[in-house]
């Protein structure tokens, strides 16, 4: 039997503007990072990572991702992932926030920086610590939906 290796990258989109009001989802993270390597590396550069690219995560509130690729190729998707200006009709910064060799640490972090998000976005609204709204609810659905994630 032949064991895939993957690596998982924690990606973050940054919406340049505020207003930003399209949804983002993860089929248009997909497609967006397909026409880069396809724009970058050419028909070569998406045979190598076609196979094994998958966004396996999307928040759209806090707009992260997790994405699975061939370990020997995850250079390759980084790059393109680095050269992604725009998803569907809005430009966004792809920020990758943590690379990891298994789905268990991707899921780690990524609940590490829901709440980092969550807290950024509580300051904001100037909330006291102690203060319960849907952020709270969305800690714990997001946490859980992230943890059920299969390798």
């Amino acid at each position: 039997m032949v064991r895939f290796k993957n690596r998982w990258l924690l990606v973050e989109f940054i919406p340049l503007h505020e207003a930003t009001n399209n949804a983002l989802n993860g089929q248009q993270i997909f497609n967006a990072l397909k026409q880069s390597i396809l724009a970058n590396f050419g028909d070569t550069g998406w045979g190598a990572v076609g196979m094994s690219l998958n966004v396996t995560y999307f928040s759209p509130v806090t707009k992260i991702c997790i994405i699975r690729v061939a370990r020997d190729h995850h250079n390759l998707a980084w790059a393109a992932l680095t050269l992604v200006t725009a998803v569907g009709t809005s430009r966004y910064i792809p920020n990758v926030v943590h690379l990891s060799g298994t789905i268990k640490h991707a899921q780690l972090a990524a609940v590490e920086h829901n709440r980092k998000a969550i807290a950024r976005y509580r300051a904001l609204a100037k909330t006291p610590a102690a203060y319960h709204d849907s952020y709270e609810e969305y800690l714990e659905t997001s946490s859980k939906e992230i943890e059920s994630l299969k390798g």
